[in-house]
């Protein structure tokens, strides 16, 4: 029974945040963001107590049913391991001792990147984000294609149920991280079920850590087990040793596939004060790995509060500091917090959120960015700051996105149509919902473009019209810091009369 409701419960959060990650359509209400807001390291970022709190007593009480239920990417590792048992023959198991060294490596390099800022190896490592990549570069593209082909089929007949998407990469380097995760995740619990939760993944690790000390196990009643070896022969963990009658719990996960194939109901998931093989001693070298990690966190700490933050040069045409989404406030407060788990790239209406490459440097890679070559962003939309599970992209109410200075518009003359082909435009002015750009007379009747920096809001919805080629005489550049602006009265009451907000 055990087994059949973590079957259940795994299938049900499993499909919710799959489809959660790839549906464009908005079937899923808003309300289902907790799907990601109840992963373990978006609660930590997001410093969320409520969920922490309840995800660690949820350990301490039942061990790491996160793991087995709640993580996507465990659920992943058994549906592969199930895949394999389905096409292949049944795969036998067997007692290995647990890699210690290596899991704790994985979790001091992740614990020391995050403090030094180098937020790429903390998103690359952590689970639910590595599932998210792959839901939204290689599984939603699919499904894109697949919403295309019913539509293509259904509007044959008349029927207009369904609608065309583009299908489009945005990122060439996370794609190919996606599929290198997918393929080494896959391949190891293909080959060895749940290897990758036990030695690489942090967050099973530190979740292992507090499961020793949970109150309810799986514990073998040596009184009635005739040591056939049919519970380690089924362990998925590899952490049934059967010839001395051991659980190494910090790598159970309480798939109860154990108790399923127990003939002698030897195998029961029990709460017990006291474990006749909990260990008298005490483990001194993992208190001088606690020791060690701190330690090196406090060390890291202090270099990084050290290190200068070199000036930017905005000189050239491109855009020199890459534009931060709204909510991040700042691109420090993005990179200590992301995962780059592109919910918000996969929610953006406009698709405007893209993961970067190396705009933010090495430590920021995959992290979301704003880009204006497919649309701009909408200006009552706070759909990207309303998913993240973070914090990394805070809460904003459509009022303070309308005050909120993520860049400032940038005017190269030299460019524009209206000075080199002496035609009339004026399209960057027409999509701008605070003026910051407009028409000014120039010459021949013509009018030319004027910015006002202090209350453009960094939307890009010039940029992304702007007809001059082959580089844009208009374009939004990033800033460090987001401001806050204030909009004249008469701007204001422009903007909320005409309601589309140019």
């Amino acid at each position: 029974m055990l087994r059949k409701i973590r079957i259940a419960v795994s299938v049900i959060l499993f499909s919710l945040i799959t489809f959660y990650f790839i549906d464009f359509a908005g079937i899923l209400p808003q309300s289902f963001s907790f799907l990601a807001k109840i992963q373990f390291l978006p609660a930590l970022l997001a410093l969320n107590f409520v969920v922490l709190s309840a995800l660690i007593v949820l350990t301490l009480i039942f061990g790491r049913v996160y793991c087995s239920s709640i993580c996507p990417l465990g659920v992943f590792q058994d549906i592969t391991y199930r895949l394999r048992r389905t096409l292949t023959k049944k795969k036998k198991f067997k007692y290995k001792k647990a890699a210690n060294l290596l899991r704790r490596l994985v979790l001091l390099a992740t614990v020391i990147a995050f403090i030094a800022g180098f937020s790429f190896l903390v998103g690359l490592l952590d689970p639910y984000s590595a599932f998210g990549r792959m839901s939204v570069h290689l599984l939603k593209p699919a499904y894109l294609a697949g919403n295309n082909l019913l539509e293509a089929i259904f509007t044959h007949f008349g029927n207009h149920t369904f609608y065309k998407m583009s299908v489009y990469i945005g990122s060439v380097f996370s794609m190919i991280m996606a599929l290198v995760t997918l393929v080494v995740v896959a391949v190891m619990a293909w080959t060895g079920g749940r290897d990758y939760c036990n030695t690489i993944c942090p967050v099973g690790t530190t979740l292992g850590f507090l499961s020793k000390y949970s109150l309810f196990k799986i514990r073998i009643d040596e009184n009635i087990c005739n040591s056939c070896g049919s519970c380690g022969r089924n362990c998925k963990a590899s952490c049934i040793d059967t010839k001395n009658h051991e659980i190494d719990y910090s790598r159970c996960i309480n798939c109860f596939d154990c108790i399923e194939v127990c003939s002698q109901s030897a195998m029961k998931f029990s709460y017990s004060a006291k474990s006749k093989h909990r260990s008298k001693e005490v483990d001194v070298s993992k208190r001088r790995f606690m020791m060690a990690v701190a330690a090196t966190g406090l060390a890291a700490g202090k270099i990084v509060a050290e290190k200068a933050i070199p000036g930017q040069n905005n000189t050239k045409a491109e855009r020199q500091t890459a534009i931060t989404p709204p909510g991040s406030g700042n691109s420090d407060h993005l990179h200590a917090h992301c995962t780059s788990c592109h919910l918000c790239v996969s929610k953006c209406p406009s698709n405007v959120i893209k993961p970067a490459f190396l705009e933010y440097g090495l430590g920021g890679m995959m992290q979301p960015m704003m880009d204006f070559e497919k649309g701009f962003c909408n200006y009552d939309c706070t759909v990207c700051s309303d998913v993240c599970p973070n914090g990394a992209l805070r809460p904003l109410t459509i009022e303070e996105k309308h005050h909120n200075q993520m860049g400032q518009v940038q005017f190269i003359l030299e460019n524009c149509i209206v000075f080199t082909d002496g035609t009339s435009c004026g399209a960057c002015s027409e999509h701008c919902p605070t003026q910051a750009v407009s028409m000014v007379p120039y010459k021949d009747g013509l009018t030319i473009p004027h910015t006002e920096v202090e209350i453009c809001v960094g939307c890009g919805g010039c940029e992304y019209v702007c007809p001059a080629t082959p580089h844009k005489a208009i374009y939004v550049e990033g800033i460090k810091k987001h401001e806050k602006i204030e909009l004249v009265k008469e701007e204001a009451e422009t903007i909320e009369v005409d309601g589309f907000g140019f």
